[in-house]
């Protein structure tokens, strides 16, 4: 068995694409926010919406699919 996940710049590309990702997630969950009739973090948090939070969720996991598969090639 090899080490060359070891590598710095295997590292340091590794991290480059854990950012971008959670970028391009943190985007996404923006828009998607800004183009609901109401506030997501609003609804979720201080009125306790159960149905919201499993579409929230829904919507978390297939986005991170998506980065995910985008950036795996």
């Amino acid at each position: 068995m090899t080490i060359d996940w070891l590598k710095p710049e295997v590292i340091l590309g590794s991290t480059m694409y854990a950012v971008i990702g959670v970028v391009i997630f943190w985007v996404s969950f923006i828009i998607v926010d800004k183009i609901t009739p109401y506030k997501l973090w609003e609804e979720l948090v201080e009125h306790k919406n159960v149905a919201l939070a499993i579409v929230v969720a829904a919507m978390c996991i297939s986005i991170g699919n998506i980065v995910a598969a985008a950036i795996h090639g």
